[in-house]
């Protein structure tokens, strides 16, 4: 996320983040199989929505803005929605305050109990309580296997 948070540029940092751009120029594993005109779809739809991302008072706001102008394009799915408004929101310094629960999230999620789009952090069990949203939400991702496992074995003798 410190690439996009230290980008100078609004349109910039909408380019990188539309194209799923890493500092190393290739595409992130998350979207490795979008077609290229396709992020070059959703990098043209956020470049028109530039002052009301710019504008957006939270993560919350934002999100939904990106989910409004890109979500509707084919080949855009929740996980892209999420993975680009997180990476706008690190260059607006604007952090999720909720988890949003797509692909593997949900999957992990699903195995605490939890069904929707999202979740408050602090409705999840207090292991997760020093994390933030976004560390849970990478948490829940990619951990799903191993929480899944766990839960299967049943508690722990050692408490």
């Amino acid at each position: 996320m410190q690439f996009f948070r230290t980008d100078r540029s609004r349109d910039s940092v909408i380019r990188k983040a539309a194209l799923c751009v890493l500092q190393d120029g290739r595409r992130h594993p998350h979207q490795r199989r979008i077609p290229k005109n396709v992020l070059e779809e959703a990098e043209l739809r956020l470049q028109t929505a530039a002052d009301g991302i710019s504008e957006a008072p939270d993560f919350a706001a934002l999100y939904d803005l990106v989910n409004r102008v890109i979500g509707p394009i084919s080949g855009i799915g929740a996980l892209t929605v999420y993975d680009i408004a997180h990476r706008l929101g690190a260059f607006l310094n604007k952090e999720p305050a909720l988890v949003y629960l797509h692909a593997g999230t949900k999957a992990g999620a699903a195995l605490l109990g939890f069904r929707g789009e999202s979740v408050r952090p602090d409705e999840l069990p207090p292991s997760f309580s020093r994390l933030t949203a976004a560390e849970i939400e990478d948490c829940l991702c990619r951990y799903c296997c191993d929480l899944q496992g766990k839960l299967r074995a049943g508690p722990s003798k050692r408490q």
